[in-house]
């Protein structure tokens, strides 16, 4: 995961008038019938950009519920989703959720089905009526956001922090690298240099897939910060990019990097 169970992202900077946004947890239906939990928070005006967020292997943990309210403070319609339904059952989870057994079992086309299912969530008006969506994800999250732009959800853009971009066995097909000539919106990829399980040479080769992809015409990128673990502050740095992207990115709250990886 990227964060431990501490961490929390940063509340906004103080701005005259800013009033906090409140989210609500929802049940939302896969086209699979998959039931599952998820949490939107909504910006005070329809319209305008939605973000679907895809958390790390812990689900929808309480980072993601703030993070989604985050989003909508900065005037980005925002819903977090839980990826377990079908293996672990509708409901919340806590800290003591093994994750782990339920990320192994997990399967792309199911995170793909979900998504879809968040991403009407957010055009409709319960959600905000985002009139262009957007997917951001962290380390396990962060490699099923960057191949949405594949999944023909009609996305704006995607964004996937600390996500292994390069296939992890010999039978993984659904490795970023192998699938950016099918992305069908720009990617932007941002990690850590110091993240231990994701190289350089990795993050080359995920650049140069980018590149070549019909999408890369468009502004596709992955950018390392050097010093940076996974889950690493990239406060001061990311919102030029990624507000030249779409959305703003909130950066990490306190609290220390872990490197349990999926």
């Amino acid at each position: 995961m990227c964060y431990d169970d501490t961490a929390r992202p940063p509340l906004p900077p103080i701005a005259g008038g800013a009033q906090r946004a409140e989210g609500r947890a929802i049940e939302l239906t896969a086209e699979d019938d998959n039931r599952f939990t998820a949490f939107s928070a909504r910006t005070g005006s329809p319209g305008g950009p939605g973000i679907v967020i895809l958390p790390d292997v812990r689900g929808l943990h309480q980072f993601y519920r703030e993070l989604a309210i985050r989003f909508a403070e900065a005037n980005v319609h925002a819903t977090a989703f839980d990826y377990f339904g079908r293996t672990a059952g509708f409901g919340d989870r806590d800290d003591q959720f093994d994750s782990m057994k339920h990320v192994q079992l997990t399967q792309a086309d199911w995170v793909a089905l979900d998504t879809a299912a968040v991403v009407a969530h957010l055009r409709s008006p319960e959600g905000g009526g985002a009139d262009r969506v957007f997917t951001v994800g962290f380390c396990f999250g962060g490699r099923h956001s960057f191949n949405q732009a594949a999944r023909g959800h009609g996305l704006s853009g995607v964004i996937g922090l600390y996500g292994i971009p390069a296939p992890r066995s010999a039978d993984d097909l659904n490795a970023p690298v192998l699938l950016a000539s099918a992305y069908e919106c720009p990617v932007l990829g941002l990690f850590g240099g110091a993240d231990r399980a994701i190289s350089s040479g990795d993050i080359e080769a995920f650049r140069q897939a980018l590149g070549s992809s019909p999408a890369g015409a468009e502004g596709s990128t992955a950018r390392t910060w050097p010093v940076s673990p996974c889950g690493g502050n990239l406060a001061g740095d990311p919102p030029g990019p990624v507000a030249a992207f779409g959305p703003p990115v909130a950066t990490p709250g306190p609290g220390r990097a872990s490197h349990q990886r999926p």
